[in-house]
């Protein structure tokens, strides 16, 4: 599902902090630092995916969705890349953004040629705490399954 990111544009250094936020995001989860990961969501932040069985919601809950990720990968003797591009950012409150990306999964095993395994858009509502923009919720809807 998309979100609307009609609005205020945010100013170039919440637009810089955004893509920081996303870039830090894809070196986590990719790098097996699963507790990092899950500090860029909010406590209560969820990530709703349709390639995943149910939603995942809260610190721990995502912090184990992230070293499964990466477990998996090394179980298939891959190297995962999330590539995050395409971002557009719209102020919807004083504290809070609407952001669309699209999201790419790129998996290379040992010794063989990259694939792309998923094209999806990620729909974020982020939220500022303590002067950080973290992600309170994460819609993603995949290419091949609209």
């Amino acid at each position: 599902m998309h979100r609307d990111v009609s609005g205020e544009l945010p100013d170039p250094a919440t637009l810089a902090a955004v893509h920081q936020l996303y870039g830090l995001q894809s070196h986590s989860i990719d790098g097996g630092f699963a507790a990092e990961w899950a500090a860029t969501f909010t406590a209560g932040g969820e990530f709703h995916s349709p390639s995943y069985p149910a939603p995942v919601a809260g610190t721990a809950a995502l912090t184990d969705f992230a070293a499964a990720f990466r477990a998996a990968a090394e179980a298939a003797d891959e190297t995962h890349r999330h590539i995050v591009t395409n971002i557009a950012v719209r102020r919807s409150g004083p504290s809070t953004l609407q952001a669309q990306a699209y999201l790419q999964i790129v998996a290379t095993p040992r010794g063989g040629s990259p694939r792309l395994v998923r094209m999806t858009t990620i729909a974020d509502r982020l939220e500022l705490v303590g002067g950080t923009w973290l992600v309170a919720h994460r819609d993603v809807s995949r290419d091949d399954t609209r």
